[in-house]
């Protein structure tokens, strides 16, 4: 019999630290840390990984930016290159750690509503941090958006609700090879139909909703985002903090969270179980066979 299906979804944050600078060979470090963590589930569990690309898009962008003599790249292409150059130092990582699977990493694109309203309320945060006054500055001279991001700030962009996959059918026929999938990397590469055909499209989709979009289509019996904590808080930050561990979607919808960072995390695996009736876990990117226990992290559950 196959082994189930758990969905791992890593931040493009927990690939790379937050004010920590955006080197390959960071990005290495946090993978192989996660890598030895993915290693134990995959004993038990076919496992599909979708990661984030917030930091990684923004920096390929700056550097897009600061070569005059081109037209910068729109976001769509930027995306399908983040997920080439993630997919493969996950899957380079992945390798060294887990020697008898195979690790296939598959450009992903994701449908999305061009009149989707959250094209014109950009929430999507992209690259580096800033402090508010720089942030500001770098908005007037390039017409960025720029929100608060905690103590920081940084540039954000439209972040349309994935609607469908276009790649699902070789997901799930590698899936049945028992391949180790990476796929919806940055949630995807963004398009849109016209007149028969898909174009891109302007944006960065989250790779939370992307991958309990993947989940449901996959018959996932579990939806894992690792990020760079250990739980879901209330009041987090302050001395009120409080850990959220066992919880059902009801009690998760009486909260509010950050737009940019916990709270599509919150709503993917809430519309995850709502959708399947399967378990939602949100936790700390070194500790995934313990969060899949119970040992750890936030559980979501009907």
């Amino acid at each position: 019999m196959s082994k189930p299906i758990i969905v791992v979804a890593v931040g493009g944050n927990a690939l790379l630290q937050r004010g920590e600078i955006m080197s390959c060979e960071n990005q290495q470090k946090s993978i192989a840390q996660t890598a030895s963590s993915l290693a134990e589930l995959s004993k038990d569990y076919r496992l599909v990984i979708v990661h984030g690309n917030g930091p990684q898009v923004g920096l390929l962008s700056l550097q897009n930016d600061a070569y005059k003599d081109c037209p910068p790249y729109p976001f769509d292409v930027l995306g399908a290159e983040t997920q080439g150059m993630i997919g493969y130092l996950i899957q380079q990582g992945l390798n060294a750690a887990i020697e008898d699977r195979y690790t296939t990493t598959i450009l992903t694109r994701i449908v999305v509503d061009e009149n989707d309203p959250a094209v014109a309320d950009p929430s999507k945060f992209i690259g580096p941090v800033y402090t508010e006054e720089q942030a500001k500055q770098l908005a007037e001279q390039n017409s960025w958006i720029v929100k608060p991001d905690g103590a920081h700030w940084r540039r954000v962009v439209p972040s349309p609700k994935p609607l469908e996959v276009l790649e699902i059918k070789a997901i799930q026929d590698l899936l049945e090879k028992e391949h180790l999938i990476i796929c919806g990397g940055g949630g995807g590469a963004p398009v849109v139909e016209k007149y028969g055909a898909y174009v891109g499209f302007e944006a960065v989709i989250d790779k939370d909703m992307t991958a309990a979009l993947i989940a449901q289509q996959i018959g996932a019996e579990h939806l894992l985002i690792l990020t760079d904590g250990t739980h879901v808080c209330l009041n987090w930050g302050t001395p009120d903090e409080e850990k959220l561990e066992n919880v059902s979607v009801e009690q998760m919808k009486q909260y509010n969270f950050p737009a940019g960072s916990m709270g599509p995390k919150v709503d993917a695996c809430c519309q995850f179980v709502k959708e399947t009736g399967q378990k939602g876990h949100i936790g700390d990117l070194t500790c995934a066979l313990e969060i899949i226990e119970g040992k750890s992290g936030t559980h979501i559950r009907r």
